[in-house]
């Protein structure tokens, strides 16, 4: 699917095609209620803010797929490795199957452990489609953690790692290849909590990062311009933007609802600010929403925080603004 160059307005908009699928698993996290992160999404209208900017929504509602068994860590580091397995197969079937019929999946989580599965699909589709992946990753922490080196064995601190195919061979391999995709393609934004055999692991892989460090000295706006740089304007029409957006991102005195928050995040207008950016470059083509718990949240505010951030994602603006490149997915 292809949006020319024009303004954000809703009738410019109107051939975005997108899809919801709902992956409700907190299979890979520390703390329960992720898995109602989906539902949370529609009580606040994703969809109907979505079309309100011209977006044609499907929603295919809520996967299915096996309990948390709340195990303890088996002998190889991790933790529900078997459900974890199957869930992330799940995320990547639905988003596959989405790309596939030209339109833009969004997948709501769930834990950040499903990124390895919707992430796995969007590489494949790409080496179908002779097409240049770019993957932004919003988040308080780097997920570059490996079954021998993590504190807790829990699989959201793992898919970056993995997706480098540095993982569970069967969670690597997701994607028809290991690795999925190289560290090249990645850029972290928002980091503030990575554990010392994270940052050796950033390091060996030279995934390009911009903590909260670099968002205090450059400006938002120039860390943006920067993990932006070749998504618009001439040879960028083959560019696949994936944006894999962790709820954690966010500064916790804003966005209380998710599981493992870290202060000192983004606050709203920087937020809004990221997510313009990413809008005026006109290759957005799919979409994680994860880690949004409500069981932690304040009368959904979270979620309400996450739709209006999403709704800047997809062209919301004060003003009429030029789009630099046209919508591919």
């Amino acid at each position: 699917m292809t949006m020319e160059p024009n303004d954000h307005s809703a009738s410019e908009t109107a051939r975005i095609q997108a899809t919801l699928i709902g992956i409700p698993t907190d299979v890979g996290a520390s703390r329960l209620g992720a898995a109602m992160g989906p539902d949370a999404l529609r009580v606040a209208q994703l969809a109907p803010a979505l079309e309100r900017l011209g977006v044609a929504v499907h929603d295919l509602g809520n996967l299915a797929g096996p309990p948390n068994p709340r195990n303890e860590r088996d002998t190889e580091g991790m933790r529900n490795l078997a459900e974890c397995l199957d869930w992330t197969q799940l995320a990547h079937d639905a988003v596959l199957q989405v790309l596939q019929q030209d339109r833009l999946p969004i997948m709501m989580g769930g834990d950040h452990m499903l990124a390895a599965g919707s992430i796995s699909a969007v590489a494949r589709h790409c080496r179908a489609t002779g097409r240049r992946l770019r993957v932004l990753w919003l988040d308080a922490h780097s997920d570059c953690n490996t079954p021998q080196s993590s504190p807790t064995g829990n699989m959201h601190g793992m898919p970056v790692a993995s997706l480098c195919g540095l993982g569970p061979a069967a969670l690597a391999a997701l994607s028809g290849a290991t690795p999925a995709l190289p560290a090249s393609a990645f850029c972290q934004i928002g980091l503030r909590s990575v554990d010392e055999s994270e940052k050796r692991m950033i390091d060996e892989l030279g995934l390009e990062v911009y903590d909260m460090r670099a968002i205090d000295e450059l400006g938002m706006r120039e860390v943006m311009r920067r993990a932006l740089t070749g998504l618009s304007g001439p040879g960028s029409s083959d560019v696949h933007l994936h944006l894999s957006f962790d709820v954690d991102f966010l500064d916790p005195d804003i966005a209380p609802g998710t599981g493992t928050p870290v202060r000192g995040g983004p606050n709203y207008r920087e937020a809004q600010l990221c997510m313009e950016m990413i809008a005026d470059t006109g290759r957005l083509a799919s979409l994680d929403i994860v880690e949004l718990n409500p069981a932690l949240d304040v009368r959904n505010q979270t979620a309400e925080l996450v739709v209006d951030l999403v709704q800047s994602l997809f062209g919301q603006s004060t003003l009429m603004r030029p789009v630099a490149g046209a919508v591919q997915c």
